[in-house]
């Protein structure tokens, strides 16, 4: 799958992934959700953003989560 619409610049926002064209990171986007927002409020509430740029935002999210490994680390005192 390809994310045409998600980038990632050193330079912005420190490397974390962005929809292209703006400084709207993937995170916020997550955020934005986990907080209640429907795709079509994140779009109307940026309407620089179109639908399709949250739903990708989505979508990046998930394929990068599913390649992650949740390690439990104990921390000794």
């Amino acid at each position: 799958m390809t994310f045409d619409r998600i980038v990632s610049r050193p330079g912005v926002l420190a490397g974390k992934p962005c929809i292209r064209g703006t400084r709207i990171s993937v995170e916020l986007v997550l955020e934005l959700i986990a907080g209640g927002a429907s795709i079509d409020e994140i779009a109307k509430a940026y309407p620089h953003l179109t639908r399709e740029d949250v739903e990708q935002a989505i979508r990046y999210a998930a394929q990068y989560f599913g390649h992650e490994a949740m390690l439990e680390v104990e921390v000794s005192q």
